[in-house]
């Protein structure tokens, strides 16, 4: 249908689309009319016009997000899944005041370091800290029941530690 040239940028895939040809007579000479930002902001709207035929057709631009690979402790390797994230959210913030608007927030932010970190893979380690980072700040019986799990925590003296360390 239309060529399509790949660039890399920090682990991030922008397709920039050449020549687009015409779906009815295949011709690649073709005219954008209009472009349109959708109103969520993520992707473009165009319309064209194709020079030898005389149609009009739309097409739709949006970015191609390719995240890194999460590497477990046991060295195994998964495809990073924000639904298992927020899960973590869900778990320690269980019956605490916080707003989902919050979680979300979070999660984008945790989303936007990993991409802007341009490596392929990132530590199940690092995932686990910035949740922790992401909790401190959002609540702290959640931080501490978030921490008691992920840092497996063997008696009251660890939650002693952890509770210091907020003061």
């Amino acid at each position: 249908m239309f060529h399509v040239s790949r660039f890399t940028f920090h682990s991030v895939y922008v397709t920039f689309h050449f020549n687009m040809k015409c779906p009815f007579c295949g011709t690649d000479d073709t005219q954008v009319i209009d472009s349109r930002v959708n109103d969520e902001g993520d992707s473009i709207r165009r319309r064209r016009k194709c020079v030898a035929c005389d149609k009009r057709f739309t097409t739709y631009e949006t970015a191609d997000l390719h995240l890194p690979q999460v590497v477990k402790q046991n060295g195994t390797r998964e495809e990073f899944k924000r639904d298992k994230l927020r899960l973590s959210f869900t778990r320690a913030l269980h019956k605490r005041p916080v707003p989902t608007e919050y979680v979300d927030k979070a999660l984008d932010h945790i989303t936007q370091k990993i991409l802007a970190r341009a490596e392929r893979e990132v530590p199940a380690r690092d995932l686990g800290e910035m949740v922790m980072h992401e909790l401190k700040m959002m609540d702290k019986v959640a931080y501490i029941r978030f921490a008691s799990v992920y840092r497996s925590f063997s008696d009251v003296d660890d939650f002693n530690d952890v509770i210091r360390d907020l003061d």
